[in-house]
């Protein structure tokens, strides 16, 4: 909830290409747009186990989605060329309704209809709520464009793509096994839980893990948060910081010493890196390939390689893809194939009954004219750089 990741990309589904359709992805840029602080605090102040009113998510969803607008406002004048032909936005969660091993529901925040209004693009949005009502999680729908994007060359190789954002997820790819992809527990989540709880110390997160780098994990309170049951469910699931919060934290602390911040920190480091990377050895991977802003903090990355082991550790870049932009992208394609009349969700995954388009379309300046829709999904995600381009039709180009 730090602010809204914004990205520009050209798509075009090349339907007649050898061994399947492919999509191409042409990334055009990425920016970071802040949240404006008050309302930044707002929407922390309103995540569970905080009460929240009707009149208070009214509110959060007005502003949200006039953030949204403003940022892609930005986001089209700065990368865009000032024209785009289509607008994705995954919205602000604010609760996911997981009882047990179902989601009962999802909400995300920010009105498209303000993006509309500001840019005159049609916007695809609501995009979890549809694997929902198909009995799935709505979550990680990462796990689409990982699946067409990281398919192992050599049989017998494994690939995970893992986000680090505040719930951590992976996607496995390769083996004897379809796709697969479920939230492995935190992230960022409690260690930027943990900065907002320490008594006067002023941060929002730690930057760069730069105190955690000067601890040591606390091994009770690591057991502690170890035993959570939901580590050891297995997949399809999905979490959400309606269970990761801050009393979550609080309740593993009670009855133990007073424990130095930098030693909580390093603890809730050891907490994500070691279930991250339980989750990968127990599907045999032999790549782990990390986006999302948890690549930023360094000590992070060295605990999660630490646990890998023999596990290759590399970034998204390695791969053409922006680890700050990666979920953006993810929407852009989203919506592309939406746009297109496509299923964008992995049941494997999600564990919904079967593939379904996603979202909901809130019209632009223009009456709305959807293309034909396409028959075939693409089999494979293609990411192309501005110098190895090859000649693209004018296609969509989603704004994530």
């Amino acid at each position: 909830m730090d602010g809204i990741d914004v990205a520009v990309a050209e798509f075009c589904l090349r339907e007649d290409a050898p061994g399947g359709p492919v999509v191409e992805l042409l990334p055009l840029g990425a920016i970071e747009v802040p949240y404006a602080e008050p309302l930044r605090k707002d929407l922390l102040a309103a995540l569970p186990p905080a009460e929240c009113s009707a009149e208070r998510l009214c509110v959060l969803d007005t502003l949200v989605g006039q953030a949204f607008a403003d940022a892609a406002r930005k986001g089209v004048a700065e990368l865009g060329c000032g024209e785009v032909d289509l607008i994705a936005s995954l919205g602000q969660t604010i609760y996911h309704w997981v009882d047990g091993r179902t989601c009962k529901g999802t909400l995300q925040l920010g009105q498209p209809a303000w993006i509309a209004e500001a840019t005159g693009a049609p916007v695809v949005a609501d995009l979890r709520v549809r694997d929902v009502a198909a009995g799935g999680h709505g979550a990680p729908l990462a796990s689409l464009l990982d699946a067409l994007w990281l398919t192992p060359a050599t049989t017998g190789d494994v690939a995970v793509a893992l986000n680090i954002g505040g719930i951590a997820n992976i996607t496995v790819v390769g083996g004897t096994h379809a796709p697969l992809a479920y939230d492995t527990g935190p992230g960022n989540a409690l260690l930027d839980a943990a900065c907002r709880l320490a008594a006067d110390s002023g941060l929002q997160y730690d930057e760069g893990g730069r105190l955690a780098a000067n601890g040591s994990p606390h091994p009770d309170l690591l057991s502690r948060l170890l035993a959570d049951p939901y580590y050891a469910a297995a997949p399809p699931k999905s979490t959400g910081k309606e269970h990761f919060h801050a009393d979550h934290l609080r309740a593993a602390l009670d009855g133990l010493p007073d424990i130095p911040i930098p030693d909580l920190l390093a603890t809730l480091v050891e907490l994500t890196a070691i279930t991250v990377a339980d989750a990968c050895r127990s599907h045999g991977a032999t790549r782990v390939v990390a986006s999302g802003g948890g690549v930023r903090n360094a000590t992070l990355m060295a605990a999660l390689d630490r646990h890998l082991g023999a596990i290759e550790l590399a970034t998204s870049e390695s791969f053409g893809i922006a680890a700050d932009a990666k979920e953006a992208y993810l929407t852009a394609l989203l919506g592309f194939l939406t746009w297109h009349g496509l299923p964008a969700n992995l049941p494997t995954a999600t564990g919904a009954s079967g593939p379904r388009v996603l979202g909901s379309i809130t019209p632009g300046r223009r009456p709305l004219q959807l293309p034909e829709p396409s028959s075939t999904p693409p089999r494979r995600l293609r990411v192309l750089q501005l110098a190895d381009q090859t000649p693209m039709p004018r296609s969509a180009r989603p704004l994530g």
